[in-house]
């Protein structure tokens, strides 16, 4: 179990890597009008996005390996594990979010600016940090 959780740990990392960077060169998109560098960007973003979702589907299934193994009889009545698949449903969505925007920038449809983009930028690094502290921590332990 000990590869299992080896494996889910650095797919994740993997996956985040994307989540970091895509948005950033989104920001790039945003920012340029050059036609060449942005046909170059969405280039880049097409196949970021492709590589990270082929991260995360291992991530997610060892995740939710882990979770069998280790949470039906441990943290599936426990709040910071209610708490946790939450957050991993809402990074979901938000790779989801990263394909719809892909989609926009491959049409030239974006509307939003490379402010919103830095904005949108944060977020994978703040439910990073939230899912973290909810694995080391464990608040929220029923008894």
């Amino acid at each position: 179990m000990l590869w299992v959780k080896t494996f889910h740990i650095v797919f994740v990392a993997s996956w985040f890597a994307g989540l970091f960077y895509l948005p950033r060169i989104y920001v790039n998109l945003a920012q340029t009008d050059d036609p060449k560098v942005y046909d170059t960007l969405v280039g880049m973003s097409r196949r970021l996005y492709r590589f990270m979702t082929i991260l995360a589907v291992p991530a997610v299934v060892l995740g939710l390996w882990l979770y069998l193994y280790y949470g039906i009889g441990y943290g599936a009545t426990q709040g910071w594990m209610h708490l946790k698949l939450l957050l991993v449903v809402v990074i979901l969505g938000y790779h989801h979010a990263c394909s719809i925007y892909l989609k926009r920038f491959e049409a030239k449809q974006n509307r939003r600016s490379h402010v919103y983009f830095r904005w949108f930028n944060e977020v994978p690094v703040l439910l990073l940090i939230a899912i973290t502290a909810l694995v080391i921590i464990k608040p929220f332990i029923l008894i």
